[in-house]
């Protein structure tokens, strides 16, 4: 799917250049298209697909672009095309699976701006930003804050404090979500349903706030990766259900598949700890040190208890590492 095909934008929710106290156009010309190819065989290929497209966001000096990672985790290939239609091949430096974030080397100049960097910290609830795709005006939102707090994954992911905007981009892998004063406060990850208020839901973008980036950029566009012991991964997919954590999946050869979990089991406890909630479990996991720490696992399947201990590994053991063309 290229640039706008498929999807669009209602007229009515589209920034307008008057509204904002700084150059629109051109802030807009640093969201590029991204298309990324992935082998057939490479570990995320059946969950994430060979051909993935988005967004990235070109950073200040044209050298990097930043976007989300699973766009990028393992691709062969990557190519960055401006809304003018000039298009670069890309290299993708790192993907930090505590953020999220995915950097990319430029292996060409594009002629246009960079996004300086800002921050979602001052951010509130009803606050504006755009949330934008690459095609200018007609591939942006005017968005509002509709929410700041905990985000937790089904994939073994958790922030701390995740900015969530409303109303919905329909293209949100890789967005650039710009704040009042024209800079970069953070990445468009997901789609979903978010509370906008009492007993109320809308459909929102979860946004993964700029701030994540700033202690780690140097080190991934150095040497790929953050200075930071491996978190514990199990390859377990699990879902809030009412106030239950049920098992949806498992990654194939992954620590979970190979202790025998399936999908439908509970998830009740850690190391003899009772887990409250999403978050809770991957923290209590993440808790007892890093990647290789044996994972005692409380599971429930047709009523019966279900102890195991899962030796859990390095996720990034399992991926391709990008290799520069």
């Amino acid at each position: 799917m290229s640039r706008n095909e498929g999807w669009s934008i209602p007229p009515i929710i589209r920034p307008r250049p008057e509204a904002w106290a700084f150059d629109l156009d051109r802030a807009l010309q640093a969201v590029l298209e991204l298309r990324a190819e992935i082998p057939a065989d490479a570990f995320t290929a059946n969950i994430l697909g060979t051909e993935r497209e988005g967004s990235a966001v070109l950073l200040e000096g044209g050298r990097h672009a930043l976007t989300i990672g699973y766009l990028v985790t393992e691709a062969e290939r990557v190519w960055l095309t401006s809304a003018e239609g000039r298009v670069v091949e890309a290299h993708p430096l790192g993907y930090d699976f505590v953020t999220g974030f995915g950097l990319l080397l430029l292996l060409g100049r594009l002629p246009v701006p960079g996004l300086p960097l800002g921050s979602a910290e001052p951010l509130r609830p009803g606050d504006p930003v755009i949330v934008a795709a690459c095609g200018g005006r007609d591939a942006a939102v005017q968005a509002r804050v509709i929410g700041k707090r905990e985000f937790a994954g089904y994939w073994e992911y958790v922030l701390d404090e995740a900015l969530f905007t409303a109303p919905a981009h329909p293209h949100w892998g890789g967005t650039a979500c710009i704040g009042p004063d024209g800079r970069l406060v953070g990445i468009g990850s997901l789609l979903i349903e978010a509370e906008a208020g009492p007993k109320e839901t809308a459909a929102a973008n979860m946004v993964v706030p700029i701030d994540l980036f700033v202690p780690i950029r140097d080190q991934i566009a150095r040497t790929g990766r953050v200075d930071r012991p491996p978190r514990p991964w199990l390859g377990l997919y699990v879902v809030e259900a009412g106030d239950r954590l049920v098992v949806t999946g498992v990654a194939p050869g992954g620590p979970a598949d190979r202790a025998g979990i399936e999908r439908g089991d509970l998830v009740v406890a850690v190391a003899g700890r009772a887990v409250v909630d999403l978050a809770d479990l991957w923290r209590q996991v993440w808790a007892l040190g890093e990647a290789g720490v044996p994972v005692p696992l409380v599971t429930v399947r047709d009523g019966r208890r279900i102890d195991r201990t899962l030796r859990s590994i390095d996720r990034a053991s399992l991926l391709r590492r990008p290799r520069l063309h």
